[in-house]
């Protein structure tokens, strides 16, 4: 190997190995308290139906332009990626609240990086939840 080929693959190692994020850092990076998370991610409904719930969030996911990529009712996950200019992945989680209530959770991810803005969360509670009232309706 000639010494500038060698000193090609030191710089490239150099920077690969900068490109990598600590996945600790990753998890604690964020400009919001995870309370504050929680309240921006989180949202209760008025029923014990976990697939009908798990059917609306699959709709609503590909209504805003995600591909679903998995979903698993035993867990009462459901995780997709919107690409339309950027890369957003999010997972969305469904669990009974109480006797009455369905817990929905979204954690929404741009690339590696946590997002921390309220309003994909907004759009996609705000399309949930009109998409559980006309399924407890009956409205097509």
């Amino acid at each position: 190997m000639t010494p500038i080929a060698g000193l090609g693959l030191a710089v490239l190692g150099l920077m690969l190995m900068g490109c990598q994020v600590d996945s600790k850092q990753q998890v604690l990076h964020t400009d919001r308290s995870q309370v504050e998370m929680r309240a921006i991610g989180t949202r209760a409904f008025d029923t014990t139906d976990r697939a009908l719930t798990l059917r609306n969030v699959i709709a609503t996911m590909q209504d805003l332009g995600f591909v679903v990529d998995k979903a698993d009712t035993a867990l009462g996950t459901v995780s997709g990626t919107k690409l339309s200019g950027y890369a957003m992945r999010m997972t969305v989680t469904v669990r009974p609240r109480g006797a009455a209530q369905t817990a929905v959770r979204a954690s929404a991810q741009y690339n590696i990086v946590a997002v921390s803005d309220a309003e994909p969360y907004q759009q996609f509670f705000a399309a949930l939840e009109k998409a559980m009232f006309l399924q407890a309706h009956q409205v097509d």
